[in-house]
């Protein structure tokens, strides 16, 4: 493999596991192409369609949807590309970092979940489960993605916002799409054909960090890369479905899945990109009216209504007060916000997500939300669930900012008596003495 192919592996490599630094979600990249007055290239977003969506399903399992063949794929199951092609390099790459990813410090160990996840990759991808290797990585933000060696790597944040086993599907199924096409390759194909190697030598040294990329070239480059064509969206959507499809899903759970996205989009608009993911699969409402009318349209065919709630909801709602923890560190108050409510549609223990709707008040502490956050700490003490026993120590700190000392004593003595070992029992019982407001 020549240096010009590697250096754009690697770069490539990076960018799909988002091993580049990042500031909230966002590639630390996309201020300097801004500030220089260039685009953050990013696929576009489909014009207004009033047409009508059919999905035609053949005896043998073939999908027309809009009447293109979504019975085609590029990689049969156990392939691997010819050693003297450049596909071959870009494998060799990803096989490479694969080999860091399995011993990162941020990848989740838990065998219970692991479990989970990659069984509901592999009855997405059918024949092609032994290709592929899921990896959990404990990162607030939506992002799933998957390398052309058939790693797959799927974010705590995901599993946060997507509501059921078939939402889930849905997303593996929309990556294995882009991994069964051979996107990546073909973008990455495109993306050196317009440079030279000069340019991705300074990408790859400013990805490294080992100096400043100094050629804005080299960032318009770089915002290209992390970019899904819009035909490869639509195709990739479009093998989601059939995959949910196949496997038994309800089909509808799909469009659901953008309608959560966005929604948070829509909660902060000031902010750029509320996660990784919307750079290379940006939404739009015109997307998800799509999806949501071939969902329907494909539905009538099998009518299927396994959403899987109930299996997601046994798997995850274990690790749920940890990722809510974390999503509530980048303070993105107004997304979470949304987020929180979207999830108490029928949760099984609201008293939780009652705590970190109060949480989040406390954190943020503007005007009126002492108050508010005093509001749902007793909501959640009052829901069904289980409310966390942190619950009394945070009603006790915002009692304190409100003056009410009394109040305050009793909530924070509530939590010493429901976490007798509490690691900071000795600030509790000096705070219930001599209280402070903080």
């Amino acid at each position: 493999m020549n240096g010009r192919v590697r250096s754009a592996a690697a770069i490539a490599a990076c960018l799909l596991l988002a091993a580049c630094q990042t500031t909230g979600g966002r590639s630390t990249f996309e201020a300097p192409l801004r500030k220089a007055g260039l685009p953050v290239t990013t696929a576009p977003a489909g014009q207004e369609d009033n047409t009508a969506h059919a999905a035609v399903v053949g005896q043998d399992g073939s999908l027309q949807l809009d009447g293109v063949d979504y019975s085609l794929a590029d990689l049969s199951p156990g392939a691997r590309p010819a050693t003297d092609t450049d596909e071959a390099g870009w494998w060799m790459v990803m096989d490479r970092t694969e080999r860091e990813v399995a011993t990162a410090g941020n990848l989740v160990t838990d065998d219970a979940l692991n479990a989970y996840v990659s069984a509901v990759a592999c009855r997405v991808a059918g024949d092609h489960c032994n290709d592929l290797r899921v990896y959990l990585i404990n990162r607030p933000a939506f992002n799933a993605t998957m390398a052309p060696n058939g790693m797959m790597s799927v974010w705590t944040g995901l599993l946060l916002r997507v509501r059921s086993e078939a939402q889930l599907a849905t997303v593996l199924g929309h990556e294995f799409g882009h991994y069964l096409r051979r996107h990546t390759l073909q973008r990455m194909r495109d993306v050196i054909a317009m440079t030279n190697g000069l340019i991705f030598f300074q990408i790859a040294v400013g990805v490294a960090g080992a100096a400043p990329v100094g050629d804005i070239a080299a960032l318009g480059v770089l915002g290209s890369i992390q970019s899904y064509s819009r035909d490869h969206e639509r195709e990739a959507d479009g093998y989601g479905l059939l995959f949910l499809y196949q496997a038994g899903y309800d089909v509808r759970e799909a469009a659901k899945v953008w309608q959560h996205l966005l929604d948070e989009r829509d909660a902060d608009p000031d902010r750029e990109q509320p996660s990784i993911f919307f750079s290379s699969h940006p939404p739009s409402d015109e997307r998800q009216k799509v999806l949501a009318e071939l969902g329907a349209a494909l539905h009538q065919h099998g009518a299927m209504t396994d959403t899987g709630r109930d299996r997601f909801l046994a798997a995850t709602l274990p690790y749920r007060h940890a990722w809510l923890r974390d999503e509530l560190n980048l303070r993105q108050f107004e997304s979470t916000d949304v987020l929180l409510d979207g999830l108490l549609d029928g949760d099984p223990n609201p008293a939780e997500l009652y705590f970190f709707k109060g949480e989040l008040r406390r954190l943020r502490n503007g005007d009126g939300d002492n108050a508010a956050a005093i509001e749902f700490y007793d909501r959640a003490l009052s829901a069904a669930g289980n409310a966390p026993p942190d619950l009394h120590r945070s009603r006790g700190i915002v009692l304190l900012r409100t003056g009410d000392r009394a109040a305050a004593a009793e909530a924070l003595r509530a939590y010493l008596t429901a976490v007798p070992d509490a690691p900071d029992r000795l600030i509790i019982e000096q705070m219930i003495e001599r209280p402070r407001v903080s």
